[in-house]
């Protein structure tokens, strides 16, 4: 159902802050920032405003959505059979972009999961929403405020450019600081296992847990972000190595747009060149943001250079994979 109007809040108003807060606590969609991404949230108390995100986004109903918390004692409110281990995590990551996946309690809406009996539940660190959890007493399910499928946006503008009409608001928070989406952890089995990789890697929840963590390359357990064809702009993006691109580049008819790791020398002039970070979480906080910007360009295709692999890589190699078309 399109809204009426879609307001433009900000976290430098207070009024602005309030506003979004009874738009949550009566039911309705709000954009909200976090340190990953912009989030589409609503109250994940109310199985009705919960349904109302799959309806903005396009989502199927199947797939479970992440509820954001103020803190972990809040755990026992929205999961059972807690192991020791997750308020270890919670101590050392938390606010911060690990998800926990625990067994769901009965009273959350299987709306939520996607009927599942388990449920991800992290807290955020970007101050106005942690304030917006804890003065609403409220749990939040927000999945990325993007079309399914698409680029998760790292800004309000865009999220109002694809979502306006669709949501009752978009809190404006600034950019996103990590611009890639938690690290899911699946806490449920004796075995802990990442089930999307993320900011927090496998070697530094084992380094504070002294267990063993697996990433398994591919699995078919619900959880967001696991499907094949993921994170697209709408321009087709293939990945390749540079000699691939350059290859690719002199035999262009039309003009497309490339995106190099780190610096690059002279290129040819037929298309629109990017070069990200060399530092990985550099990298990372700009990739969405750029692939944004490259995909309005109108060209025709978007080609970008296969960055590091290894593990601390393993969340922009994630998503990469999912977004790109084979070369």
């Amino acid at each position: 159902m399109l809204k009426s109007k879609t307001q433009l809040l900000s976290v430098e108003h207070k009024e602005d802050l309030d506003v979004a807060l009874q738009i949550l606590l009566k039911g309705g969609l709000v954009s909200v920032p976090t340190e990953t991404v912009y989030g589409l949230a609503a109250n994940a108390k109310s199985a009705a405003a919960v349904k109302s995100i799959f309806a903005a986004k396009g989502r199927p109903a199947s797939h479970p959505l992440i509820v954001h918390i103020a803190g972990a004692d809040q755990l026992i409110k929205w999961a059972i059979d807690i192991p020791p281990v997750a308020y270890v995590l919670a101590e050392r990551f938390w606010p911060g972009p690990l998800t926990l996946l625990l067994n769901k309690a009965p009273e959350v809406p299987s709306e939520v999961t996607g009927g599942k009996s388990s449920i991800g539940l992290r807290v955020p660190s970007h101050p106005a929403l942690l304030q917006l959890l804890k003065r609403g007493n409220i749990g939040v399910a927000a999945p990325s405020a993007n079309p399914y499928k698409r680029l998760s946006p790292t800004s309000a503008q865009q999220v109002f450019a694809e979502l306006q009409g669709k949501i009752d608001a978009v809190l404006d928070g600034g950019p996103c600081e990590v611009g890639l989406e938690s690290t899911i952890l699946d806490l449920t089995a004796g075995q802990m296992c990442i089930l999307r990789e993320g900011p927090i890697t496998a070697q530094q929840i084992a380094e504070l847990t002294g267990c063993s963590v697996t990433v398994p390359s591919q699995h078919d357990i619900a959880v967001p972000g696991n499907v094949a064809e993921h994170y697209q702009p709408r321009t087709p993006l293939f990945i390749g190595t540079r000699a691939q691109i350059l290859a690719r580049l002199s035999e262009a008819e039309s003009t497309v747009a490339c995106v190099f790791y780190a610096n690059t020398a002279e290129l040819p002039v037929n298309a629109y060149i990017r070069c990200l970070p060399e530092a990985k979480p550099a990298y990372a906080q700009a990739l969405y943001d750029t692939l944004y910007k490259l995909d309005h360009l109108k060209v025709s295709a978007i080609l970008i250079e296969q960055p590091p692999q290894g593990a601390q890589w393993g969340d922009v190699n994630d998503r990469l994979r999912r977004a790109a078309l084979p070369f």
